[in-house]
Formats: structure tokens, C-alpha cells, sequence
């Protein structure tokens, strides 16, 4: 399985037992999707190692308590600590109506209802505190702060999100 056709699931953070139990925090917002898995993924140097689950439960409201396969000692579970833990793609729930994952936008249009055709969607940047839509128009990048209240449609089949941004936002990027 291969990096890009997975999505972040969370890291183990510590062990929770003699054997070889150990706590992954999720990053998510609804740790409950993720409480019956058969399955994960491992980074190891930059790749991604299947294990199978023996049993899982939450633990408190992020963790994750797992029991993995051929990991039942302490020393096993030392290994995975501060690992990352990711799942293949399809196994992200269908988001519907105008929320959508920032992978599944990249080459998406942007079209704004006063300025027409923006450009299209290179990248998402989510390291400030306000996430940013990177857009490319004729070589130019704009920024458009991905808001609800900017959002007005997302259309999949069409690969077009329409927004409304505050006049002369789009304006400051272009000569």
C-alpha cells in the first residue's frame, strides 16, 4: 500500500499493557468510525506495514486501545511507539453537500459568484490557523481562506466549488 493511497489516521503514543497493548490517538473528530478494524497501517521508514487487529476499544475520547497481531511483549510494543497509523482511502466516509477533504479537492475549479473563473486547486495549505485554498490562475497562486460562510457549492461530478469572497480579495493577487 502505498502512502498517498491513505489518509492519517493518528500515531501510538504509549503502551497500554505487559502485552504488548498500546494507545493510538486518533485525528478525528468521530473516534467512534474506527473502534471495530480488522486492519491498519504502520509507517516503518516510509512504509506502510499491515497488521491485523486481535481487539480494539476507545479509550477515554481520542485513544484507540489496539491488540495487534505477533505484537505481545513489551519490547514488540516499544517498536510501534510514535509510529504513525494510517487506513487506504476508501475506507474515509462519503462526505456529502458542501464539506469535503482536502485530498479530494486538488484539481477541482474555483469559481467565484462575482469574479467568475478563479483557477484551479493545486494544493491546500492547513499549517496556519485559517486553512487556505492554493489556487493557480495562469501561473499566478491566489489564497482563499476555506470558510463556510466563503463556500456556497461543491460540486463532485463537475469537480467546481463556487465561493463568495469579500470583494477585492481575489484582486490583491493579480497585477
Amino acid at each position: 500500500m502505498k502512502k498517498e493511497d491513505c489518509f492519517y489516521l493518528g500515531k501510538i503514543v504509549k503502551k497500554y499493557s505487559f502485552k504488548g497493548e498500546v494507545l493510538l490517538k486518533l485525528d478525528t473528530d468521530q473516534p467512534q468510525l474506527y473502534a471495530n478494524l480488522e486492519s491498519l497501517f504502520i509507517n516503518f521508514n516510509n512504509r506502510l506495514i499491515p497488521f491485523f487487529i486481535q481487539a480494539s476499544s476507545l479509550h477515554k475520547s481520542d485513544l484507540l486501545r489496539l491488540k495487534l497481531e505477533d505484537i505481545s511483549t513489551e519490547p514488540a510494543a516499544d517498536e510501534l511507539l510514535r509510529k504513525e497509523v494510517f487506513l487506504p482511502l476508501s475506507m474515509l466516509p462519503k462526505l456529502e453537500g458542501k464539506t469535503f477533504y482536502y485530498h479530494e479537492v486538488f484539481g477541482f475549479e474555483i469559481w467565484d459568484e462575482n469574479y467568475g473563473k478563479v483557477g484551479l486547486i493545486k494544493g491546500v495549505n492547513d499549517q496556519s490557523a485559517q486553512p487556505l485554498f492554493e489556487i493557480d490562475n495562469s501561473g499566478q497562486e491566489i489564497l482563499i481562506p476555506i470558510h463556510d460562510e466563503f463556500i456556497k457549492s461543491v460540486d463532485r461530478e463537475k469537480k467546481v466549488i463556487t465561493v463568495n469572497t469579500p470583494a477585492g480579495l481575489i484582486d490583491l493577487y493579480l497585477d
